[in-house]
């Protein structure tokens, strides 16, 4: 695509140094907004020939008419910019994070006796803000411990101290209910209002530690002076805060922190974000975001750090996420846990970002079900690195009992799901004992020989339930039909669910709730599960017939002819001589019947 004489002479003057550029088109409007460490390297990278190789990025740079661009001090202020022109713009070609919910807090209002209570429009006006918080219900239960351990006013009198001196106003139902200590009438000073308030900021911030410390000593002194009545009160603050924080204070040595964590499908990723207070989580939201360039998980997740930052107020200077990321904040410590609590906390995120990738899933499952199937299938493609969509795939799985009666079951999933009529067993004819590997070689021959010769449609995904000795007499097969790299072919083995392609000595270990590996699973387990129940009713059958041709004059043909007729050996000893006869002849009738109720028979 021929790059226009505007945008080579923008190219050609862009300064190599940090800044935020924008593409626009004819219009003078916005399609896209990046942030760039070198503007000069990044923006001149969409223009190259290996960017045009993305369809998308194609599409953006077709509608280009104009690059604007301004330069900063540092990546920092690039990225609170780009942030900023997302937000004022919303271009076409950006990742949209879909959460446009405005979340309460809590909030200290600047005044006299202050207030606290929950809102969802920020003053500036002096007064104090926590949160924002993802779960109201959350922030209803610090609401209701920070009220049971300081009781604090309700009203919204103009509590000041002339109008308290003038007897202006009356203790109400709260005060007598316990949940005021009346400073309207000077019954509690505003001295000791406002050390409770100090104690509350401390529970808002999470600092459960310092106040319980402030209580136990509170306690300590009652006691060694006997008001044991007010030692019980603070007690019984102390088991309250207690057992608030046991609910959530479980990653000790974690303090101030923020966790990020990413899980993401072909079209969207989802960010989990956690706020650590004195080793408790003391917030939890996950947003989604819909991709635009196939921009990669990295990406995505820069992205979503400094945004949920930005929207819940952070001031954490430690964060830790699941890998680098190129993102530069003066005062952060950006950490990738390895071991320990800081790693569970990591896994704790990483598993709320899967639940709320797994819940879109299935709400897309019902509301657009052609979409999830064809999302579905990319995934799986994209993951085992397959040419083509598998829309049609095959699983195989060999089953024998001590070496007699091989049979191997092949199941066939349409779009990620079971086409049960299409399924079929393999009798297994050229192989004598537990032979797995030959019997591989020979239903592979036998299944796909016969569609090349009728001419119809290949699997584009085969799946081998063994490990690489199963795996490579599979792959023979297909290579002495001519077959070999037509389809996509893989092994999965029990013990680790190890996925091994051809030729390939490392397996492949997909992440234990993955779409994918779910799929592949569903595949094993039909066959396993098809390939044991007629291998069980073969036996059975050939059980029954085993019984009925030690009779002397009995043969396989004729024992096969009772059973079908009469169902069992059972149906066979209860039938008359003469229902016997009309199925195989008097002879034959009245031998069977005299050898099946023999005396002790």
């Amino acid at each position: 695509m021929p790059v226009t004489e505007k945008i080579s002479a923008i190219l050609r003057i862009l300064p190599s140094k940090p800044g935020v550029y924008q593409h626009l088109d004819a219009e003078g409007k916005v399609l896209y907004v990046g942030k760039a460490k070198n503007l000069k390297h990044r923006v001149s990278s969409y223009f190259n020939r290996q960017a045009m190789e993305h369809g998308k990025t194609r599409l953006l740079v077709s509608k280009v008419a104009d690059i604007s661009y301004f330069v900063v001090e540092s990546e920092a202020d690039a990225l609170l910019l780009e942030n900023k022109l997302i937000k004022e713009h919303p271009p076409r070609y950006n990742i949209n994070l879909k959460d446009d919910k405005t979340y309460p807090s809590i909030v200290i209002r600047k005044e006299a006796f202050p207030r606290i209570f929950p809102t969802r429009q920020l003053v500036k006006d002096g007064s104090e803000y926590y949160g924002p918080y993802a779960s109201v219900k959350t922030m209803h239960g610090v609401l209701d411990l920070v009220k049971k351990l300081y009781p604090i006013r309700t009203c919204s009198l103009p509590l000041n101290s002339r109008n308290i001196a003038a007897g202006k106003f009356k203790v109400c139902l709260e005060y007598h209910l316990g949940n005021c200590l009346g400073p309207c009438e000077a019954r509690q000073s505003e001295a000791a209002y406002e050390e409770n308030v100090r104690q509350i900021r401390r529970i808002l911030r999470g600092h459960y530690a310092e106040t319980l410390r402030d209580l136990r000593a509170d306690m300590a002194v009652k006691s060694g002076l006997y008001q044991f009545e007010e030692a019980q009160q603070i007690k019984e603050k102390i088991d309250l805060l207690e057992a608030f924080q046991a609910r959530s204070s479980i990653y000790p040595g974690v303090d101030n922190t923020d966790v990020f964590t990413i899980a993401s499908d072909r079209d969207a990723a989802y960010v989990n974000y956690l706020k650590v207070a004195q080793g408790a989580v003391v917030l939890g939201h996950t947003v989604e975001l819909r991709r635009k360039m196939d921009e990669s998980e990295k990406e995505m997740l820069e992205y979503a750090i400094v945004a949920l930052r930005e929207r819940f107020s952070s001031q954490s200077e430690t964060v830790f996420v699941p890998f680098d990321v190129d993102i530069s904040l003066p005062g952060i410590q950006w950490i990738v846990p390895r071991i320990g609590e800081k790693k569970k906390l990591l896994e704790l995120s990483r598993q709320n970002a899967v639940h709320a990738m797994l819940d879109a899933h299935r709400q897309q499952e019902h509301l657009d079900p052609a979409r999830h199937t064809q999302r579905m299938l990319e995934t799986i493609r994209q993951d085992l690195h397959l040419k083509d969509l598998p829309a049609h795939m095959e699983c195989f799985d060999n089953s024998n009992f001590q070496g007699t009666n091989p049979v191997s079951a092949c199941v066939v999933f349409r779009n990620a799901r079971p086409a049960k009529e299409e399924y079929r067993i393999f009798n297994v004819k050229t192989v004598t004992g537990p032979d797995d590997f030959a019997t591989m070689h020979e239903v592979i021959t036998r299944r796909y020989g016969r569609l090349k010769e009728e001419g119809a449609s290949l699997p584009q995904l085969v799946v081998i339930d063994g490990g690489k000795g199963q795996l490579a007499a599979a792959r023979q097969a297909l290579a002495d039909l001519g077959l070999h790299g037509t389809m996509g072919l893989i092994g999965i083995a029990k013990r680790l669910e190890e996925i091994y392609f051809p030729g390939d000595s490392l397996p492949l270990y997909l992440d234990k709730k993955s779409e994918t590996l779910r799929v592949i699973q569903h595949m094993r387990n039909e066959a396993h599960r098809f390939g044991i129940s007629r291998h069980r009713n073969r036996r059975s059958r050939e059980a029954l017939r085993s019984a009925l041709t030690e009779i002397p004059g009995i043969g396989e043909k004729t024992a096969a002819r009772l059973l079908t007729h009469f169902k069992s050996v059972k149906g066979v000893r209860a039938a008359s001589a003469e229902a016997l006869a009309s199925v195989i002849g008097a002879k034959l009738a009245e031998a069977v019947h005299t050898y099946l109720h023999r005396e002790g028979e």
